[in-house]
């Protein structure tokens, strides 16, 4: 069922028109169920999977099935995807363990949303090899190896950002395995051991990438960083990354603010518990948004000039989730709040 709603606050700031936010993904998914960044360009398993979740917050369903589907329908024996399609076609043959677990928070999400657990049923398989694929590149210490190269060899690069997200992912798929009543001890171990990487070993990573806003906020976001370690990761990295009333920074040496890292971080802040100043983020990026309500992808600073003047669909779901977090659209609101994933799902 669509989602007719407008989320409103006393003043305009607090304000997402939900129909506007969707369409930029209902226009640009295909009919085989293919989100793409936008018409004519790419499609990563990663942020279709996030699109999906979007399309979800929304209650476009159907069409977020039909994300679904697609996805099991062209996973590799392995469980993984390659790195990017067109057209359904891949266009880059890289298997990335991040992109390709990511379907097991979509799928988590989907549930939460909906309650069907037959539907959750058909995508255990999908679910369950995809994990599995991202575990085959974990290494002794627990962090995960990013990807394996279009010649097969393993890239044994770590990467903060995406070890974070396959953490989340595979909470989500312990989760999934709970609600099916399926057991996964080796899961929950190769969990254990990615987290104290993340929280503990920093030396494992490519702290090259550590200009990037995201490998500061998404070992909090993922949840494998929290309490008082959240807390001070998050104040350690705010004048670094936050241009205060304007956003988040993407690369913390560029002046560029992105609307996608902005509401990442508003998303990370609500599942702090940390709503009120998830508000405050959130708003800073109400008004960057085109004339058909749709939002920009990011702007330069201080010109506040709109870079780049695409249209993308992922920026559009990143809005959806941090709204949903901030203002409980959906019964999915709280994924990504710390404090629930000590309760059953």
């Amino acid at each position: 069922m669509e989602r007719k709603l407008h989320t409103r606050r006393p003043s305009p700031e607090f304000y997402i028109d939900i129909e506007a936010a969707v369409a930029t993904i209902v226009r640009a998914q295909q009919a085989s169920g293919e989100i793409p960044w936008g018409a004519g360009q790419k499609t990563d398993p990663w942020d279709h999977v996030e699109c999906a979740m979007g399309l979800a917050v929304a209650g476009r369903l159907p069409e977020a099935r039909r994300g679904f589907e697609w996805l099991a329908g062209i996973q590799l024996e392995d469980g993984s995807w390659y790195s990017a399609y067109v057209q359904g076609r891949p266009s880059d043959r890289t298997r990335d363990a991040n992109m390709s677990a990511y379907v097991a928070v979509g799928a988590y999400h989907h549930y939460l949303v909906t309650r069907d657990a037959a539907f959750l049923a058909t995508l255990w398989p999908t679910v369950a090899a995809a994990v599995d694929f991202a575990l085959s590149l974990q290494a002794p210490q627990g962090e995960i190896h990013w990807a394996v190269s279009p010649a097969g060899k393993v890239d044994r690069m770590a990467l903060l950002t995406g070890s974070s997200s396959v953490f989340m992912s595979i909470k989500c798929a312990l989760a999934i395995a709970e609600v099916l009543g399926r057991s996964r001890p080796g899961w929950e171990s190769a969990l254990e051991k990615l987290g104290a990487a993340i929280r503990s070993k920093p030396h494992l990573f490519n702290m090259t990438k550590s200009r990037f806003s995201m490998d500061w906020f998404y070992p909090v976001l993922a949840g494998a960083v929290t309490g008082s370690e959240a807390e001070r990761r998050i104040e350690r990295g705010w004048r670094k990354f936050v241009v205060e009333g304007l956003g988040v920074r993407c690369v913390s040496d560029q002046p560029w603010v992105t609307v996608a890292e902005t509401s990442e971080l508003a998303l990370t802040l609500a599942g702090m518990g940390r709503l009120d100043q998830a508000r405050i983020v959130f708003s800073w990026i109400s008004d960057r948004r085109f004339d058909d309500g749709s939002y920009w992808a990011g702007f330069t600073i201080p010109d506040l000039r709109l870079w780049p003047e695409d249209k993308f669909t992922w920026t559009s779901a990143g809005v959806l989730l941090a709204a949903d977090a901030i203002f409980a659209l959906t019964p999915a609101a709280r994924l990504f709040n710390h404090r629930d994933w000590s309760r059953t799902p």
